[in-house]
């Protein structure tokens, strides 16, 4: 187990505070499964949305899905048309691009968005693809040999998990 100390709850209020001049009134939510959805769950509490957000799986659209298999994640529900929405993909840690580049390809299987913005709470670096988030609150690295992941407690509480691999 690492000793890298992240306030989670710290870095939520950062991205809820710099996302909300970013919200316009016709922005859909859509967190990736399943730290995503947390955050677009309680971003949609905390900001007072009232559209309800979505979820999104990459599970089927995963380039290492022979090797992972089907995982239990949550499956994509989209409550709203993509066709024209403005989307704003929620994730909680930014690694290779290969999630969101699933995510994408998923979500074009609902239809054309007008647009789409990433925010996450950390982006540990290592990128494999040309994908980056239009915010996040924090920039780390970390080698590939250590997994780092949002957990939420009881309370509704976000800490980090950072483990060997």
């Amino acid at each position: 187990m690492s000793t890298l100390a992240l306030d989670a709850e710290a870095l939520y209020a950062d991205l809820a505070h710099n996302l909300r001049p970013l919200l316009q009134p016709d922005t859909q939510l859509l967190g990736i499964a399943s730290g995503g959805v947390w955050l677009a769950e309680r971003l949609q509490q905390d900001l007072g949305l009232l559209q309800p957000f979505g979820v999104i799986s990459s599970a089927m659209h995963r380039d290492d899905f022979a090797r992972r298999g089907m995982t239990s994640s949550a499956q994509t529900q989209i409550p709203f048309d993509v066709n024209g929405a403005h989307v704003l993909l929620l994730d909680d840690v930014l690694f290779t691009g290969r999630t969101v580049r699933a995510v994408l390809n998923e979500l074009f299987d609902f239809g054309r968005p007008a647009s789409v913005r990433l925010a996450v709470l950390v982006d540990r670096g290592g990128r494999e693809l040309p994908i980056q988030a239009d915010l996040c609150s924090a920039r780390i690295h970390l080698p590939a040999s250590q997994s780092l992941a949002l957990v939420r407690h009881e309370d509704g509480r976000f800490s980090f998990n950072v483990k060997d691999i």
